[in-house]
């Protein structure tokens, strides 16, 4: 009868032993790499000389782009990409490591335990309403803070949870991953993509915010139907999961967990419990008051975790411990993230980042007025899977963009919410989106699962931006 039963398991994911086959993610990278380095020898180089641009930061002008020397990549400049991107994106990868290690000193407490535990008994019953109270919560944050980051934050807490309501995984990262780009990409409040771009376009900071909510509200909603649909057919039957197998250790330890008796924190428990929503709330005023950024939130994540792990009764070794074994479970997604850089690196090194940059601008030029936003909303999704920084592609692209609107009998405001689809949602798409790589390290999913899971959800999102620029373009929306 075991026997009979383990092979009636097997039967249904037979097929996912063909996605074993996949390449691995860092073979993935490492040929996309080697593509750009190719395309070194064919694209003519060329570069826009850098000004000053808001905040500091460096900007493009956009009528300076020359065609330059070509410079195309050495056997030694391919061969260095990879270290070069490791130290070019060593904030977000330290950000990582500190994120796991944070996160395992949490749970040697045992206080993520007891959330979850509380989490799920009050739940129990309607266990598919947390998902739209989740996915709206962390989309607010995103769309105020502008840190899809956090979504690394959010993980490891929800598959525990999600797991012991009788889901899965890819529940929990969906849940994590949407959210976050769906705050980032509506970009209410959003300082490193709307603000940026308001500023380098010439107009006042988060004007048009009227749009924006509605965006937020229709995207969301779309998002946690979505996000609910699959939880539903999974909880129904659990081997419709994407996940099934991956999450087999996990529903061993979490699935049973409502058939316990209730877990009870001790004192010590609930004053660590107690000092969560202060350092969340210094996250916060940092973030949009202070300017702080991976750096700083790393820095406060250490204090946070030696903090806490103290106040719950951890001694200085037992905590040491859980930092190191926390580096260890994110490894793999800190050096994705590095290997992810890589592909920027060398397109940077071969002088055709510009390039690219600047034919695809010209290209939109080329458009009838009517698909002009939809044109830029296009080529800013392709340049995002090079430039898989929302306020970095905001500094390269909208230099050009801006002037080129007004040429176009664009707005400047609809050229912003077309940066906005086309840079947001691709940010949980393209494997070269290094944050995005690694909490899927953390979740225990494979790209190509994620990619089945979320491909249709996207393609979705392109057709609600298609019509939401149709809608500004034909109103002649500006804000």
């Amino acid at each position: 009868m075991e026997q009979l039963k383990r092979e009636e398991v097997q039967v249904p994911n037979a097929p996912e032993k063909k996605q074993d086959r996949m390449p691995h993610i860092y073979v993935l990278l490492f040929v996309i790499s080697g593509i750009a380095a190719l395309l070194t020898y064919v694209i003519p180089a060329g570069s826009f000389e850098r000004v000053p641009g808001p905040n500091g930061r460096e900007s493009i002008d956009p009528n300076s782009f020359t065609t330059i020397e070509a410079s195309p990549v050495s056997l030694m400049d391919f061969m260095l990409a990879i270290p070069a991107g490791m130290a070019g994106a060593s904030e977000i990868i330290f950000f990582t490591f500190i994120i796991g290690g944070m996160f395992m000193v949490l749970r040697r407490t045992e206080i993520i335990e007891i959330g979850v535990d509380r989490l799920a008994r009050k739940f129990k019953n309607k266990s598919l309403a947390v998902i739209p109270v989740l996915l709206t919560l962390f989309a607010v944050v995103a769309t105020t803070i502008g840190t899809p980051e956090l979504s690394l934050v959010y993980i490891p807490v929800l598959i525990p949870l999600f797991i012991s309501l009788g889901y899965d995984s890819m529940t929990a990262a969906g849940i994590a991953l949407i959210a976050t780009a769906l705050g980032f990409t509506a970009g209410v409040m959003n300082p490193g993509t709307v603000g940026i771009s308001q500023q380098i376009s010439g107009l006042e900071i988060y004007s048009g915010f009227g749009l924006r909510v509605v965006v937020l509200i229709v995207i969301i909603t779309i998002g946690s139907l979505y996000v609910m649909r699959y939880a539903k057919k999974v909880k129904h039957d659990p081997l419709k999961s994407y996940t099934h197998e991956e999450d087999e250790l996990k529903r061993a330890k979490y699935k049973d967990a409502l058939k316990q008796p209730a877990k009870r924190a001790t004192k010590r428990q609930l004053v660590a419990i107690a000092t969560l929503p202060l350092f969340f709330g210094i996250l916060v005023f940092g973030v949009t008051q202070l300017g702080w950024f991976m750096l700083e939130m790393s820095g406060l994540f250490i204090f946070m975790g030696v903090i806490v792990g103290i106040i719950a009764g951890l001694s200085l070794t037992k905590l040491c411990e859980a930092f190191t074994e926390g580096f260890r479970e994110v490894l793999m997604g800190a050096i994705i993230i590095g290997i992810a850089r890589s592909v920027a690196i060398v397109l940077e090194e071969g002088q055709i980042m510009d390039t690219i940059v600047y034919g695809l601008g010209n290209l939109v030029g080329q458009l009838p007025s009517t698909l002009s936003a939809i044109g830029m909303m296009t080529v800013q999704l392709f340049i995002n899977f090079f430039i898989p920084s929302g306020s970095g592609q905001a500094l390269v692209t909208m230099p050009i963009m801006a002037p080129l609107a007004d040429m176009l009998g664009v707005t400047r405001q609809t050229a912003i919410l077309a940066f906005q689809f086309g840079d947001g949602f691709a940010h949980i798409l393209f494997p070269t989106s290094g944050y995005f790589m690694a909490a899927l390290v953390i979740a225990g999913i494979s790209w190509t699962k994620w990619v089945k899971f979320f491909v249709p959800l996207f393609l979705i999102y392109m057709g609600i931006g298609v019509l939401f620029l149709l809608y500004a373009q034909l109103t002649g929306w500006t804000g």
